[in-house]
């Protein structure tokens, strides 16, 4: 018989939860020190449930848990902070950066810097108007620490620092390639490759820029999986015209 794995009172956050029998819920949560987990949280869709008001997407966590396999059993949880004001965009975009997490983190891996820039981004989300620049600055943090780190600084092949005043065409798993064109859907100034390389998005052109090309490198390591809150973005914002303060270049 497998001797059951008890762990109490880990740093986590709520990423997914979908209803499981009759009052019940399987959870996917990001620990500290435990990585991604599924839990099954027993009773808590009960009206009566005292976990109701806790199971919470961007409310810090410490949640305790008993597993014998890849499916633990929630045995407590208890709110860590207070929660995130996050609202408008900002609710998408924390789903988005949920969403990432999902797809690209492995169950049981513990990934504690990742964990930490979870925490980071979406105490911003609650605190910031300028969501898009966040969102960039943490897709290049989250590749880097998965092991996908980009390179806008130097040609492909060649090794050659990037000339702001040249075109390149930014290759998968090769990096930019010098050409003769400006425009294509992934070619892009050598100028705006080394700003988003820097995380340097004051000009919208260059956040226009990291947007597309960063969407592309994600899909490219999803294997073309579309993430649902990001098409929900997109299409909030083609169904109504901004204003220039609510206007998210995310969406462009």
């Amino acid at each position: 018989m497998t001797t059951p794995r008890r762990v109490q009172q880990q740093p986590a956050y709520l990423l997914h939860h979908r209803p499981f029998r009759d009052s019940s819920q399987i959870l996917d949560i990001v620990t500290r020190d435990h990585g991604k987990i599924a839990l099954v949280a027993r009773g808590s869709r009960g009206s009566k449930s005292r976990l109701a008001g806790v199971l919470r997407p961007f409310l810090p966590l410490n949640v305790s848990w008993v597993a014998r396999s890849d499916l633990g059993t929630l045995t407590g949880a208890e709110a860590a902070g207070p929660p995130v004001g996050i609202r408008g965009d900002g609710i998408l975009s924390a789903f988005y950066v949920n969403e990432l997490l999902l797809n690209f983190l492995h169950r049981h891996d513990p990934q504690p810097e990742i964990f930490a820039l979870y925490r980071e981004v979406i105490s911003v989300l609650g605190s910031t108007s300028n969501i898009a620049v966040s969102l960039r600055s943490f897709e290049l943090e989250l590749l880097s620490l998965l092991g996908y780190a980009v390179n806008f600084r130097q040609e492909s092949g060649t090794q050659r620092q990037l000339d702001p005043e040249q075109h390149y065409d930014y290759r998968m798993e090769q990096g930019p390639v010098p050409v003769g064109r400006t425009e294509g859907p992934m070619v892009f100034s050598g100028a705006a490759l080394l700003s988003v390389q820097s995380q340097e998005f004051d000009d919208p052109a260059v956040l226009r820029a990291a947007n597309r090309l960063l969407r592309a490198i994600i899909a490219h390591h999803l294997g073309g999986k579309k993430l649902k809150s990001r098409k929900v973005l997109m299409e909030l914002h083609r169904g109504r015209i901004a204003t220039p303060d609510e206007r998210n270049p995310e969406s462009e």
